[in-house]
């Protein structure tokens, strides 16, 4: 099981960035996808997922409006727009799943927000 974060970048505020998150190893549609971001002395947190079974999503308050989840079986992706970006989205975002009752944490994006 693999996951693979990628699309980051430097963007300044107000504009959009996509990332992806490839997934390889196991059925893509089966499983719930999550986005999680660390900023520099903060924790972890998760922001947004998607199920597998009917794409729901979920947002967190702090991006909801600006960011939209989304997956491509075929491609085996799990996409996030993210528009109307701020200088507090800055953090390395990565992708997660849980497999078998297993966590596993794809390889990180950076995202830097300027002012």
């Amino acid at each position: 099981v693999q996951l693979q974060a990628s699309g980051g970048g430097l963007v300044q505020a107000g504009g959009s960035l996509r990332l992806s998150c490839a997934a390889s190893g196991f059925t893509l549609n089966d499983y719930a996808i999550g986005w999680f971001r660390q900023a520099p002395g903060k924790e972890r947190e998760v922001f947004s997922c998607i199920s597998s079974s009917d794409s729901r999503t979920h947002y967190a308050d702090s991006v909801k409006g600006r960011f939209t989840i989304s997956r491509d079986n075929v491609r085996r992706t799990v996409y996030l727009q993210m528009n109307s970006l701020k200088p507090e989205d800055t953090a390395i975002y990565s992708c997660n799943t849980e497999y078998h009752g297993r966590n596993y944490w794809g390889q990180g994006t950076l995202v830097t927000v300027s002012s």
